[in-house]
């Protein structure tokens, strides 16, 4: 357990450590801020509870981003750099884990509690999936839009440990008519006039089998920030519905009507969920299944090369579960593009490795990456844009200099 006092004090001392020369291997990496490469996009290193020195957005309530060069790592996003996104300020930093029980009610036959325990002895399953929150890259669009200016760090890859929605749900007994399950969590509003934040799900995805009541990440308990001591995992979809801290499941008869859902994190309901910059769209439906992106890792915008030397130029791709199918590169702004190596497939909610051995002549070069899902979905040479800044996923492009 992680008393707030204790998250505070860790967190409101890091950048003065930092900046005091510490020698902690963890932390001498780190500069005591990060610069993004959008307008105003400088940014302080915090260090939290089980967190290494993390990009912070807010403090209150925290949101953290991952430090790019994480992704470089490991295609598994480790525990201590897996980014923190809250909405609601009151986060629950004293729960007792012998005492945590979630509650299964609403249209079921049989309401009941589950205790951590309860649910650690059910037959357990894993999965390896991204987390990503909707708003990743959301400082990238142009015009600029309202909303936390995230860079590319707002997402992760773990392996995830729990038990199957599905199984507690039938455990309960869904009763015929059901048509929505909704999750709450722990952490809670500040004032009665933040709604709370509640998310649901369509029964038949809700029951799919993959949907995931996760304990474990990694190997390890669920770090505080990250929803100990259980979340719901959705693969594939964005990170709004990956309720934290969660302890209560309602099965409902009709379509959800609170906030979250019918309000925010909503995007334009069209072939692609995007309109034309100042313009508003005639209809939106609940943001969903992620957009297919990848990331060039290896290689940071601005990076001075070696003329004529080897190169391996290595990164990361994904999509909302269809698995990738290809990753091409350009080492010339797109006029020509050769076919990646990908790497180990962990899983079709994974990030996929892939690399490449690139030449570059001497002078400037613009590198891109484009995958391709095997559902067919293929990145967009220019980006789309909607009000809200989500679902960002254009071909990138990183600027080298060989000499």
């Amino acid at each position: 357990m992680i008393d707030r006092r204790s998250l505070i004090k860790h967190s409101g001392a890091a950048i003065a450590a930092l900046g005091a020369g510490m020698t902690s291997p963890s932390l001498r990496a780190f500069a005591a801020t990060a610069a993004l490469p959008f307008e105003n996009g400088e940014r302080p290193l915090v260090k939290y509870p089980q967190k290494r020195p993390m990009i912070g957005l807010t403090s209150r309530p925290p949101q953290l981003e991952t430090p790019f060069s994480v992704f470089n790592a490991n295609v598994i996003t480790p525990n201590d750099a897996f980014f923190v996104r809250y909405h609601l300020a009151d986060v629950p930093l004293n729960i007792d884990p012998d005492a945590f029980s979630v509650g299964i009610q609403g249209k079921v036959d049989k309401p009941m509690k589950l205790s951590l325990g309860d649910i650690k002895k059910m037959p357990a399953v894993d999965i390896v999936a991204v987390n990503q929150c909707s708003g990743n890259s959301r400082g990238f669009f142009n015009p600029r839009v309202a909303g936390g200016q995230l860079g590319n760090g707002a997402m992760g890859n773990a392996r995830w440990r729990g038990v199957p929605l599905k199984a507690v749900l039938d455990r309960a007994g869904v009763e015929p008519g059901a048509r929505q399950v909704t999750f709450n969590g722990m952490d809670g509003p500040v004032t009665d006039k933040t709604p709370d934040f509640v998310k649901a799900l369509d029964i038949d995805h809700a029951r799919d089998g993959e949907v995931m009541l996760a304990y474990s990440m990694n190997g390890a308990d669920l770090p505080v920030l990250n929803g100990f001591p259980l979340r719901l995992v959705v693969p594939g979809y964005y990170g709004t519905y990956w309720v934290k801290h969660l302890n209560e499941i309602t099965v409902i008869d009709n379509v959800f009507d609170g906030f979250w859902m019918k309000t925010a994190y909503r995007i334009p309901d069209n072939d692609c969920n995007c309109v034309e910059p100042g313009t508003a769209p005639k209809a939106t439906i609940p943001i969903n299944r992620f957009k297919v992106r990848s990331f060039i890792t290896s290689v940071a915008d601005g990076a001075k090369l070696k003329a004529g030397a080897q190169t391996t130029l290595k990164g990361i791709a994904f999509d909302g579960g269809k698995g990738i199918k290809d990753v091409a590169v350009s080492t010339d702004g797109g006029k020509t593009w050769a076919q990646a190596s990908l790497g180990k497939d962990l899983g079709k909610y994974s990030f996929r490795e892939w690399q490449m051995l690139v030449r570059l002549a001497a002078g400037a070069h613009e590198l891109k990456v484009r995958a391709t899902s095997n559902g067919g979905e293929t990145q967009p040479m220019e980006p789309l844009w909607n009000g809200a800044g989500y679902l960002r996923n254009v071909v990138e492009t990183v600027r080298v200099t060989a000499a």
